[in-house]
């Protein structure tokens, strides 16, 4: 029976298709498989996604039900396809028509899309009217999210809007057979977004490098900018580069005397730096690359891959101390084009900002903050609307592990194993990373940054804007950390105008995050072990040794780290001698003079330090394994002051990791005690072994490693002792000391061979970049409970 002419062989239905569907040739697909099928009817856009109306036979018109989604192009993510009858209307051929900017908006937005081989076919071929077009794009790459200004996804809601195109742009724009048919950032030489290169001085004359000054007008264009960039760089310049999400600090990497002066510039200490290789093979002449590694590095993501050093000729420069190098390929055609040879084929990419301010996007403002730091600006005039720093990923155990999710991932919501009220979880101060949520879907910002000034703090306002804008989520609730000083539970305590702010506790939500990624919904605890530097506990004091049974409803703490007397706060965790000798003495271990820690801190604030610990001045409890780290890393004689976050334990891992596999385990142990609610880890049997090896000049390297298995096997000892009480065999590591792939693989190794189940990230990060997934569950559950 056909809806309105019953008896003929011909039917019309509208179908509505949700998912990541605007941005990625959807409606061009559609069109091309209607045409196909041989079927009328219509495509557009709206703010939930792509409709279609079509007419035929039913057969055709099932095979369009069923096909719109198993054929549906290589960046689209379909999510779910309705369908209804409609009465027919005897149409012929199919259009797209104009997008609808009526009703909800609820579609997806796409990530940032590495350039893809056809359009980089195109740019190095001299008879393509787009060679060496440094925005060349199509259907199937470029940028998305961070052009994005409103919805439904259509050009004249993008940074593009102020590009008029050219009559051959508009040709390819409107031809259903064209690669650019709907392509929102369609553009060419003559009517695209151009380069520009400004440098001290006098236009045109560029300053000498090393010797940054007062920005002077743009003094070259097009493809003269290019070549003068690319001449700076060989020369020893640092240039200020405009990407995609922001701005890039760029230098030879192979350039040691560059690479020290960014680094005095930008005063980043010792942390390393991220390198982009002009190609795979020039990543593979420096580090080992397996397969996985491989397939992110090329992949149309392009994250920031961390690979594992094995003493090839990488720069010492780059990244002193650390286990890894970061490498990413090219993925604009800018960025094809500025390492093409003759040139550098290794450059130093690194966010164009002072350490802990957000990244640079607006051209004005990287003209005069980035003064000081470069020595010229490759700029374009493309605007930036959403700021998108690059995403960090290591590869552990063949499993990609995400450090921060930012480029190529942001937008994408994360699928919730349980439907959600509309909520907004802020996330913590460091590394911070927001989430919107409603129904089954969160949607997680891109890395914000730390949330220690005033300029952080703007782009988090805005970035939860815009946010809310493409999600179409407006929160009912919202959710921080209950930490008291945090500047992320303030803002949501001053924004929430009547709607209930709901505190999760700190490593509650690391275990909750875990349990959302991998689809749980909370009708069985599992065991979280969640380790890191530091976390309000329920009690006051600073946890980050912890080991809880948890769900979404609530925890239990059942094991956690002695606690320690953290003196000074900051001044412990940037001095990680002062956390040495504060364990110590905890631990009723002598100070002997020949320790490292000892001899770092100068007589006169060893007796302060003494007196505080004495007194209890500012010495704040803490159970942070991330801090015993800190500790052994200044026993070990690896690290005594740290210029960035986590370096003792980076260093300490590196240690372990260039010793070598043979002494990883054994040797050391720490102590545990059964109490009525759980167990006590003591680290003063550990310690005194370090100070025992140490003291009989053992290698930092073998110290580091045993350091590691005795880490792992209390792991085992504490999931193997609840399991017995409690009968749990599913275990969740997460916190920022899971990010140190030799831990984390030792851990699940060892819990597997026990017999338990083990997860790990795969999708959020283990540092505070994924707190807001787990916030955001345990304060929807919460909400929900008090409604039942």
């Amino acid at each position: 029976m056909t809806a309105g002419h019953p008896g003929l062989d011909r039917e019309r239905r509208r179908v509505a298709v949700r998912g990541l569907v605007q941005g990625v040739g959807f409606r061009p697909f559609v069109h091309t498989l209607a045409g196909e099928l041989g079927l009328a009817g219509t495509v557009t856009n709206t703010g939930e996604g792509v409709l279609a109306e079509v007419e035929g036979s039913p057969d055709a018109l099932d095979a369009f039900c069923r096909r719109v989604a198993g054929d549906a192009p290589p960046l689209a993510q379909v999510h779910s396809v309705e369908h209804a009858p409609l009465a027919i209307t005897g149409a012929t051929g199919f259009r797209i028509v104009p997008s609808s900017p009526d009703g909800p908006r609820t579609t997806l937005i796409p990530p940032d899309t590495a350039v893809c081989a056809d359009c980089l076919a195109e740019l190095t071929d001299p008879a393509d009217r787009r060679h060496r077009h440094p925005f060349i794009s199509c259907t199937n790459c470029g940028p998305r999210h961070t052009i994005v200004t409103g919805l439904p996804y259509d050009r004249a809601n993008t940074t593009m809007a102020g590009f008029p195109m050219c009559p051959d742009c508009a040709r390819e724009y409107t031809d259903p057979a064209d690669r650019r048919f709907h392509a929102q950032p369609v553009a060419c030489h003559a009517c695209g977004p151009a380069l520009a290169l400004t440098v001290p001085g006098r236009p045109g004359r560029p300053g000498r490098p090393g010797r940054p000054g007062r920005p002077g007008r743009p003094g070259l264009a097009g493809e003269q900018a290019l070549t003068e960039a690319r001449r700076l760089l060989a020369e020893g310049a640092i240039l200020a580069v405009k990407g995609i999400g922001g701005y890039h600090l760029a230098c030879d990497a192979r350039d040691t005397a560059a690479v020290a002066l960014l680094r005095r510039r930008k005063r980043r200490g010792d942390k390393p730096f991220a390198v982009m290789a002009r190609d795979l093979a020039t990543v593979e002449r420096l580090l080992p690359v397996d397969p996985v590694e491989r397939e992110l590095l090329t992949g149309p993501v392009r994250p920031i891959v961390l690979l594992r050093r094995t003493g090839l000729p990488v720069p010492e420069a780059v990244a002193p101390g650390s286990p890894d190098l970061g490498v990413m390929l090219p993925y604009t055609p800018l960025h094809h084009l500025l390492l093409a040879a003759p040139g550098p084929d290794l450059l130093v990419m690194t966010s164009a900002n002072l350490s802990g301010e957000p990244i640079v996007t607006e051209d004005r403002e990287a003209l005069e903050r980035l003064a000081p730091l470069v020595d010229g600006w490759l700029t374009h005039d493309r605007p930036i609307h959403v700021p998108c720093e690059d995403s960090v990923v290591r590869v552990v155990d063949g499993e990609q592990l995400p450090l921060r999710r930012s480029r190529g991932y942001a937008p994408l919501p994360i699928p919730l194993p349980v439907p959600v009220r509309p909520v907004l979880a802020v996330g913590g101060d460091l590394k911070n990373t927001f989430a919107l949520a409603r129904d089954g879907y969160a949607w997680l910002s891109g890395h914000i940054g730390d949330m220690d000034d005033l300029a952080t703090l703007r782009a988090f306002e805005r970035a939860v804007e815009q946010l809310g804008t493409v999600s179409g989520v407006r929160p009912e609730l919202l959710a921080a950390d209950r930490h008291p000083g945090y500047r992320s539970l303030r803002h949501a305590e001053r924004t929430a105008a009547g709607r209930p702010v709901h505190r999760v506790q700190h490593h509650h939500a690391h275990i909750a995050a875990v349990m959302a990624e991998h689809g749980l919904d909370g009708g069985r605890p599992v065991l979280g072990v969640a380790f890191d530097g530091t976390g309000y506990g329920e009690d006051g004091a600073i946890w980050g040794g912890e080991v809880l049974l948890a769900d979404y409803d609530g925890f239990r703490r059942l094991a956690h780290l002695r606690y320690v007397p953290l003196p000074g706060g900051d001044a412990a965790v940037e001095r990680p001698y002062r956390t040495a000798l504060a364990h110590l003495r905890a631990a009723g271990l002598p100070r002997l003079p020949q320790l490292p820690p000892v001899r770092a801190c100068g007589g006169e604030e060893l007796r302060l330090l003494e007196r505080q610990l004495e007194r209890e001045l500012n010495c704040a409890p803490t159970s942070s394994m991330g801090r015993l780290f800190d500790a052994v890393s200044s026993l070990a004689g690896i690290c005594q002051r740290a210029g960035y976050e986590a370096q003792a334990a980076i260093e300490l891992e590196a240690a372990a990791c260039e010793f070598g596999a043979a002494q990883r385990a054994g040797g050391y142990a720490f102590g545990l005690s059964a109490r009525a609610d759980g167990w006590i880890a003591d680290p003063g049997p550990v310690l005194a072994a370090v100070v025992a090896d140490v003291t009989a000049g053992a290698p930092a390297g073998l110290v580091a490693a045993r350091f590691h298995g005795a880490v792992a096997e209390l792991v085992r000892r504490i999931c193997a002792a609840v399991r017995e009480r409690h009968g749990t065999t599913t275990v969740a590591l997460s916190g920022g000391v899971f990010a140190n792939a030799l831990l984390s693989s030792a851990c699940a190794s060892g819990l597997g061979e026990d017999g338990f189940t083990v997860l790990r990230h795969r999708r959020v990060p283990p540092n505070d970049g994924g707190l807001a997934l787990g916030q955001l569950m345990v304060a929807a559950r919460s909400a929900a409970t008090r409604e039942e």
